[in-house]
């Protein structure tokens, strides 16, 4: 018997799903996690061998799902986005998901921008708004899932963790009055006019699509839990995964993504492994954001990168630009970041589609990039897992020292120059180190005693890194 070519491609994706679990699950034991909150340092995350991680890395839109206009726009090159994380030495991404299949907020309504694949079959009957067929909210699309265990694979094997999004705030009309451009909520597959079953995310009628992440319709939120479930089931016994309920939805989603949050928690209490939920703002502010079930937040506003709070342990903080100042970049946002607590991810244009889709990225990116590389790397040298934030043991502010036991403390000196740093209660001899902050070359340096304030002077020019432990064995080498 014949069959037609979009059943032997579902059958070759199912297949192809079947033996990824196969695959997956036979060398699921790596030590990369799955991460948790630190049990005795919450401001970090660590590895079941209790080592702290540190966080760092680019992102971009199209890193799942192809994003872009139609017949015009490349396919993404994944294995190449991949070479590029290797290359500055990130260890984070945030996978973007798109709710929708057609249509931006941010361009004309007529330029047909797409997003595939879908986690719904489109098998009719009948048209949808963009013309294809409509979708079947009850069928999950295999491409969708297999794609998305493939990648976190991949992603695993360069020693990179992946924050899998499973909603999007985006998906939704965000046009702001604009009504020349695309609406997303036109491509939704739960939008009444584009589905076979009778589901309708957006009974006010209003045409925004808004209610879907909300707890307004019972029948939709069935329909999400049932995805997160699907989602958890193709990726969640791979140890690289943190979950993100959604990218900026809008203010009033929060006790939606509250509920979702403890679905998650709630689902994966059954399973073998746990990984860390994070609940991201832009509308949603930072108080409400501190108040959630979530295991790690990213805060909207742009002093947390300029001028970032220290962290205080209630929550891992991934600070995101995304959320803060989106299009620009500085090296100095990655260590005023990491020397206050908190990690940093750089929502990074790489090569997409709304500039221009070039060939490579956007070189003037590279030292924001390379910081990025130079801090992970400190990081792991210097056992985050004893170190907290303390603004007030140096001049800068901008430090980490040890809580207990032996004294160690890392100071960031954003223009280099001096910092007076406070050893009055430190005994002994210290060992000093200076690094480079924009290259990762170590200095040599002669050690200091203890007993008093302490003014030091970096040996060169430019943002500074000290190191100062009561141990004399610091590694010196280039980050």
């Amino acid at each position: 018997m014949k069959r037609s070519a979009s059943f032997l491609t579902g059958l070759l994706a199912l297949l192809s799903l079947m033996l990824s679990v196969h695959s997956a699950t036979a060398d699921d034991s790596s030590a990369m996690g799955p991460l948790w909150v630190h049990p005795d340092n919450p401001c970090w995350f660590a590895r079941p061998d209790g080592q702290a991680v540190w966080l760092t890395g680019s992102h971009t839109w199209a890193n799942f799902q192809e994003r872009g206009i139609e017949s015009q726009t490349p396919d993404f090159d994944y294995d190449g986005y991949l070479d590029f994380l290797q290359r500055h030495g990130h260890n984070f991404i945030r996978m973007w998901t798109w709710e929708q299949a057609q249509w931006m907020q941010f361009v004309d309504k007529e330029v047909p921008v797409r997003y595939k694949p879908n986690p719904y079959q489109r098998i009719g009957p009948g048209k949808a708004l963009d013309g294809g067929l409509k979708f079947d909210v009850t069928k999950f699309n295999d491409e969708y899932f297999v794609r998305l265990r493939r990648r976190v694979e991949l992603a695993r094997g360069r020693g990179v963790y992946v924050g899998v999004m499973f909603f999007q705030g985006f998906s939704l009309d965000k046009r702001n009055g604009n009504v020349k451009t695309g609406n997303a909520w036109h491509g939704h597959p739960f939008n009444g006019a584009n589905n076979v079953n009778g589901v309708n995310g957006n009974p006010s009628g209003d045409d925004s699509g808004h209610e879907i992440h909300e707890l307004i319709v019972p029948e939709v939120t069935r329909l999400q839990e049932a995805f997160v479930r699907k989602v958890i089931d193709t990726v969640g016994h791979l140890d690289n995964v943190l979950w993100e309920i959604g990218n900026e939805c809008h203010a009033g989603s929060v006790q939606w993504q509250y509920h979702m949050i403890r679905f998650i928690h709630e689902y994966e209490a059954t399973r073998p492994k746990q990984h860390p939920v994070g609940m991201t703002g832009a509308p949603i502010g930072t108080k409400q954001l501190l108040a959630s079930p979530a295991d790690w937040i990213s805060p909207p506003g742009k002093s947390w990168l300029t001028d970032p709070p220290a962290n205080d342990g209630t929550k891992v903080i991934l600070v995101d630009n995304d959320h803060c100042d989106p299009w620009h970049h500085d090296p100095d946002w990655v260590w005023k970041n990491l020397f206050h607590g908190n990690q940093f991810i750089l929502m990074d244009g790489y090569v997409d589609f709304r500039i221009g889709s070039p060939d490579k990225p956007d070189p003037n990116w590279d030292v924001t990039r390379q910081a990025m590389g130079c801090a992970r790397k400190l990081a792991e040298r210097i056992e985050l897992s004893g170190l907290v934030p303390n603004t007030k043991l140096a001049s800068t502010g901008y430090c980490l020292a040890s809580c207990t036991g032996t004294f160690r403390c890392v100071v960031y000196l954003p223009k280099g120059g001096e910092a007076s740093v406070d050893l009055s209660e430190v005994k002994g001899s210290l060992a000093l180190e200076w690094i480079e902050a924009e290259s990762g070359n170590s200095r040599a340096a002669t050690d200091v005693r203890g007993g008093r304030r302490q003014l030091l002077a970096a040996p060169f020019a430019g943002p500074a890194i000290l190191r100062l432990s009561q141990t004399t064995n610091l590694q010196k080498d280039q980050l």
